[in-house]
């Protein structure tokens, strides 16, 4: 999922076709921020990605709907991408258990990419260390039947994003700890000093030992723009050098 991540937050990968040499999903993606970092965006924008390489549709899971579209341009809202998404809103932790359980009873072509946004909320209705450690096992057993399905050299992706707090307690760092165990890959979202009228984020990558840390500084401007550029491997203000952009909301 790595991958998949590192193409949205690249400049240029929104033009990649994906109809050939399309790179196995990879390890489990943790994507981690404080609040408003930006992780629903991103994980939206990893499934518009997910949804024009050509394979499955991507499922796409959430405790309630999404307040407005991430404003994009070129092939990035492409209507057809859109409709691979499939938007599931379990409002509990009992639903989304439910939910996971009988995956291998819904009809129609597996998803390639499976996306859980506020993890946070589900493990607070719960917070035994228990509790956590069986959704892990239902998710990664959801994506391994997907896979399955999807058949021989094809796999379906997992990502899930998990809020952060600056000031985290016992119980945070053990679910922290736990995930970390079972989401080798990892994406961190870290506010930064932004400019006017802007708010904007340190993202760093690491792929869960498939390739090298990589960082992005990604900022969003007050209407909601997303703009991406590499980290500046120097000294300097990191605001210089400001490159490509999608839409999106923090």
């Amino acid at each position: 999922m790595a991958e998949t991540l590192r193409r949205v937050l690249t400049k240029g990968g929104a033009a990649w076709s994906g109809e050939e040499n399309t790179p196995a999903a990879g390890p489990p993606l943790l994507l981690l921020g404080t609040p408003g970092s930006g992780k629903t965006a991103l994980l939206f924008a990893a499934a518009l990605e997910a949804a024009g390489e050509g394979q499955g549709p991507v499922l796409f899971l959430t405790r309630r709907p999404l307040q407005s579209m991430p404003r994009g341009t070129g092939t990035t809202l492409d209507p057809m991408r859109l409709q691979k998404i499939r938007f599931q809103y379990p409002p509990s932790t009992r639903e989304l258990f439910r939910l996971l359980c009988s995956a291998h009873e819904a009809p129609g072509p597996a998803p390639s990419l499976l996306l859980l946004d506020g993890l946070e909320e589900y493990l607070a209705e719960d917070p035994e260390p228990q509790e956590a450690a069986y959704l892990i096992a239902l998710l990664l057993d959801t994506a391994a039947h997907f896979s399955h399905r999807l058949g021989p050299g094809r796999d379906c992706g997992l990502m899930v994003a998990l809020q952060t707090q600056e000031e985290a307690d016992s119980g945070d760092v053990l679910h922290l700890a736990l995930l970390q165990r079972y989401f080798p890959a990892q994406c961190w979202l870290q506010p930064d000093a932004p400019g006017p009228g802007e708010h904007g984020l340190r993202a760093c990558l690491e792929p869960g030992g498939l390739g090298p840390r990589t960082e992005w500084w990604v900022t969003f401007r007050s209407d909601g723009e997303m703009m991406i550029a590499p980290w500046p491997t120097q000294a300097g203000d990191p605001s210089s050098g400001k490159g490509s952009s999608s839409g999106g909301q923090p």
